[in-house]
């Protein structure tokens, strides 16, 4: 057993432990005072605005400000350590991604924290990445790109927002697959990434529906497959890598709350409670979630333990494949 694997579960026992008592911190009331929200990529991107979003709504539930907190760099490190060291009383909350748990531990030699400094409260939601080209490649599906690729080795490119990047991890896991060589160009974020896809500095990306729907709309990008396990409802022409013979090359990335190891379960199971209530009420759904490409899970504490033992296992395989490297 790796040891990625291993703070996982350690993770999960955590879990119990901290629904089994913690007698004098639970008997404090909660919330009794402003609540940090980190999160830690700048503002404006869409987990930025998912977090203010519903942190409005639970500082009118909990009658205390919910103040977002943005700590973005070294690919999520500096905001989980933040959150690890935090007080576990509820009043710290980290909305990070997969980058944090289910990759860095796989990526880096060091880490300031374990998977076992954190208690998992819930998975918000999940996005599914496309594979998006420039309208120039010579390639209108998946397989009509594997067949050029195969005939024209080392010809094609792709781009990442890094090393070890989501992107970098699917790109790799499909070339290994299909039998094919594509180049990995990184670039030093999503922001760059995705526009170099469209003006044609390189042939291809993996982006997100939110962040490029209105390019596929408008021409100036083309989808040739995304992930998960069936089609989304607001782009139903684009087939899923599954369905296309590649189940393996997953293309997920996901936006989930934590907290300090050892928080109360009464603190836990209202951040839960409450957080699940806003993201399923009728509007905010509609309109936040399915509107703009996620996939709604709104996971319980133990579903989330579960979800990032196989995750951080998928994820795993995949970096060790893609022999990627933290920058």
């Amino acid at each position: 057993m790796n040891h990625a694997m291993r703070v996982l579960q350690a993770a999960v026992l955590l879990i119990a432990a901290s629904w089994c008592g913690c007698g004098a911190l639970q008997a404090q009331p909660f919330p009794s005072r402003p609540v940090r929200l980190i999160v830690p990529y700048p503002a404006g991107g869409g987990i930025d605005i998912l977090a203010r979003l519903i942190g409005q709504k639970l500082s009118v539930q909990w009658a205390q400000p919910v103040v977002v907190e943005n700590r973005p760099g070294s690919s999520t490190i500096l905001a989980a350590e933040m959150v690890a060291k935090a007080p576990a009383d509820g009043h710290t909350l980290l909305l990070t991604t997969d980058s944090t748990l289910s990759i860095n531990p796989h990526l880096f030699a060091r880490l300031p924290y374990e998977a076992g400094d954190f208690a998992p409260v819930t998975m918000l939601v999940l996005l599914q990445q496309m594979l998006v080209a420039h309208p120039s490649l010579p390639a209108n599906t998946l397989p009509e790109l594997i067949a050029l690729a195969r005939a024209k080795p080392g010809m094609f490119n792709y781009a990442s927002y890094g090393s070890g990047s989501q992107p970098h991890l699917a790109g790799e896991m499909l070339k290994s697959k299909a039998g094919i060589d594509l180049v990995h160009i990184p670039y030093k974020g999503i922001s760059f990434a995705v526009p170099a896809a469209i003006a044609g500095e390189v042939h291809m990306t993996f982006s997100g529906i939110a962040s490029s729907i209105a390019h596929l709309r408008a021409g100036r990008i083309k989808a040739l497959a995304i992930g998960g396990p069936k089609r989304s409802p607001l782009l139903p022409e684009v087939p899923t890598f599954t369905e296309l013979g590649y189940p393996e090359v997953e293309t997920h990335a996901w936006f989930g709350l934590l907290v300090p190891a050892r928080t109360p379960r009464a603190a836990i199971a209202r951040i839960h409670r409450d957080t699940a209530a806003i993201l399923t009420e009728a509007e905010f759904l509609q309109k936040e979630i399915i509107g703009k490409g996620y996939d709604l899970v709104a996971s319980s504490p133990e579903e989330f333990a579960a979800f990032l033992t196989r995750d951080s296992d998928s994820r795993g395989r995949a970096v060790r494949i893609s022999g990627a490297r933290a920058e």
